[in-house]
């Protein structure tokens, strides 16, 4: 009795974690849709946004213009994504995926190592020359890279740090899917550097090694 007790407990034990990870993502919806509203009127609330009553919703509520248009590049990295997510097309609420445009500057221009702490990204060079990358986990924290020309597709897995970088003398474009409908994105340097409040400099110079006037200085740039 003991041993099918332990096996029933494991089974239950399993079973938790199984639902556990499964809700950590974008649920499967038990409807057509569920167009995001700002508020409660006319709607319900389903996976952190209202939704539109069925028989209100347009077309309008599933579209999106702009995404032909080339980002502005000035800036210090070099690259601007245009995202088109659950904010901008309120019926991909439930739905489970989300679209970004990717402009990269010539040579250098680069989408800086960042993560996505809700979804994978699927992207497809579509203009240019990138090296992307992204690295495993503790403790290997393996660098895999790739260089990509138009139409090739690299894949970076949800929650790993990654980036791009355009090594090419023209301006460079890709688009890119995520597993959610809204992905969320926190780049590494801003986030370290630019917190705020700020992290006390003390942390960061141990933890990176480094001179706590190089940190200071990285923060004031942050």
């Amino acid at each position: 009795m003991k041993g099918i007790h332990f096996i029933l407990l494991a089974c239950f034990i399993a079973s938790a974690f199984t639902c556990f990870f499964a809700s950590a993502f974008d649920p499967s919806p038990l409807q057509d849709f569920c167009v995001a509203i700002d508020g409660p009127k006319n709607g319900v609330f389903v996976n952190g946004k209202f939704c539109k009553d069925p028989k209100l919703v347009v077309a309008d509520d599933f579209f999106f213009s702009g995404l032909n248009k080339p980002g502005n590049t000035s800036n210090r990295v070099g690259s601007n994504v245009t995202t088109v997510n659950v904010n901008q097309i309120p019926g991909l609420n439930t739905l489970g995926i989300s679209l970004v445009r990717i402009d990269y500057a010539p040579y250098g221009g680069q989408n800086p190592p960042h993560t996505h702490p809700r979804g994978t990204e699927i992207l497809v060079v579509v203009q240019g020359t990138l090296y992307v990358g992204f690295v495993t986990s503790n403790p290997e924290n393996r660098l895999v890279t790739k260089i990509l020309y138009p139409g090739d597709v690299f894949v970076f897995p949800i929650g790993l740090i990654h980036f791009q970088y355009n090594v090419g003398n023209t301006a460079a474009v890709a688009f890119a899917g995520l597993s959610s409908q809204n992905a969320g994105v926190i780049t590494i340097a801003n986030a370290v550097f630019g917190s705020n409040p700020p992290i006390n400099p003390d942390v960061l110079t141990k933890a990176f090694q480094l001179d706590k006037n190089v940190v200071t200085h990285l923060q004031s740039l942050f």
